[in-house]
């Protein structure tokens, strides 16, 4: 059971901190994070469920302040929360600060702790629509310039990219997890074929 103290602080002051990120990264995604991460901990002996909450809950924190370096950002606020450190010994934290570092997919070494492998897994996407909605609120944001078409073919190639048969963060995951097996299928199925992706894009993000 969650220590009810550390719940209620982070429902009062970190999950507002979520709506300022883009919608890829807001409350409901922490939402799910945490609700994966816990399911991976409760299959791990002796695992501490408290810092396993606290560093779902804090991993995303910080991506409204630097997107491509969000998982930095996040692990520093982590790390000076005064209230957070009450509750958990020097060593403890460190590994929390280190799990929100490693959850990014995109890092090249695996998460140096099994709270950096929870995270990770947890955070992998497993419905098709998510992606397609962070990379179209991604474009629209950084690059406002660019047409319709550059924006689906560029946001086809990123989910190739990350999720395809070579794809960066096909394999980072730590637990065994059907959900992610299907949606991985899925996209192998669909993204290929520039057709069936825009259309698919379009519907999703309800673009006329």
């Amino acid at each position: 059971m969650i220590n009810q103290d550390i719940k209620k602080y982070i429902e009062k002051n970190i999950y507002p901190e979520y709506q300022k990120n883009d919608s890829g990264h807001n409350i409901d995604h922490i939402k799910y994070v945490l609700e994966r991460s816990l399911k991976f901990a409760k299959t791990v002996p002796d695992i501490n469920l408290d810092m396993v909450y606290v560093i779902a809950a804090f991993h995303d924190i910080g991506h409204h302040i630097d997107a491509k370096n969000h998982e930095q950002v996040s692990s520093e606020i982590l790390e000076k929360d005064e209230f957070i450190k009450d509750y958990f010994t020097k060593d403890e934290l460190k590994t929390m600060v280190e799990a929100v570092v490693d959850h990014r997919a995109s890092l090249e070494y695996i998460p140096r702790s099994i709270y950096g492998k929870i995270v990770s897994s947890a955070d992998r996407n497993t419905d098709i629509d998510i992606p397609l909605k962070r990379t179209y609120s991604y474009r629209l944001e950084h690059f406002p310039n660019a047409t319709l078409d550059e924006i689906i073919e560029e946001s086809r190639q990123h989910i190739i990219d990350k999720f395809g048969s070579n794809g960066y963060a096909k394999d980072k995951i730590y637990f065994e997890d059907e959900d992610y097996n299907n949606f991985l299928k899925e996209v192998e199925l669909f993204a290929e074929d520039k057709e069936l992706f825009r259309k698919r894009f379009i519907e999703v993000n309800n673009i006329k």
